[in-house]
């Protein structure tokens, strides 16, 4: 099944927390064709589809931030040395292109260390820290970098999502780009069938990697009768058992484009 344009559109779109714009504006064009789209100063999103009765609103939310970096020191040599936007495992990033959002527009980098060669023997064995790290874009020196980039700059991963076999596939941002997916869909789904008893509303929260600020004030702002959340989890590594889900299988939620565990008293299962 090939990736939806959509969900391709918001996994490409750079948002990290406190910069959700880009990301939030493909949700919101997405939406504008059978919801009524609103917004707030926080950066969350919603859409709303009016039901048929005065039932209660039920909200269906995704968060559509992503973990990142921003810039916080330009040294002599270039080299951009920056602080996490959201938790990151440092040694995940060695060696990653990135992509830094720019007023003047985005530039591409890549995440160095001190090179191997040139690290005492009992270093080479340790886990590099975030401090350790830093972005090279090419610049000469000082100057130049900062012809580029200023303090405060974010950046995330570069590339595109990949299609795997058996209908996965890999992608940054897919925490939680999928659910902000999925809660469109739904509000989609019920729009298409002519409305639900009750208004439903799609939530793509801003802001969940570092205080779940969209979450708290847009529970205040709708203030739902019923609420699902939806969002990307995994199950401990070693202990999986893979089965296909039917009718009668525990509560879950999962597409074709992701795995996703299921609630089980046995061990963590996951849909394959």
């Amino acid at each position: 099944m090939p990736l939806p344009d959509v969900l391709r559109a918001l996994l490409t779109a750079p948002g990290p927390s406190g910069y959700e714009s880009v990301p939030a504006q493909v949700w919101r064009e997405a939406a504008d064709g059978f919801a009524e789209v609103s917004g707030d100063v926080v950066g969350s999103s919603v859409a709303r589809v009016k039901g048929t009765g005065d039932g209660p609103l039920l909200t269906v939310v995704g968060h559509i931030d992503e973990i990142g970096l921003a810039i916080v020191h330009i040294d002599d040599d270039g080299f951009l040395w920056f602080t996490n936007i959201g938790g990151w495992d440092p040694q995940i990033l060695v060696g990653q292109r990135v992509e830094l959002v720019t007023r003047e527009g985005r530039v591409p980098g890549v995440v160095g260390k001190k090179p191997i060669h040139l690290l005492k023997e009992d270093d080479r064995k340790k886990v590099p820290k975030l401090e350790d790290l830093h972005i090279d874009i090419g610049a000469k020196d000082a100057d130049d970098a900062r012809a580029q980039v200023r303090l405060g700059d974010v950046a995330v991963i570069a590339g595109e999502p990949v299609e795997l076999l058996n209908g996965r596939v890999i992608s940054r941002s897919m925490d939680n780009r999928l659910g902000a997916f999925v809660a469109l869909e739904a509000a989609r789904l019920v729009s298409e069938e002519g409305g639900a008893p009750g208004d439903v509303a799609a939530v793509a929260v801003a802001q969940e990697e570092i205080t779940f600020a969209g979450a708290r004030t847009s529970t205040f702002a709708l203030d739902p009768g019923v609420a699902i959340v939806v969002d990307v989890t995994l199950p401990p590594l070693g202990s999986m058992q893979c089965f296909t889900p039917t009718t009668e299988s525990p509560s879950m939620a999962a597409t074709s484009t992701a795995r996703a565990p299921l609630k089980s008293s046995a061990s963590p299962a996951i849909a394959c």
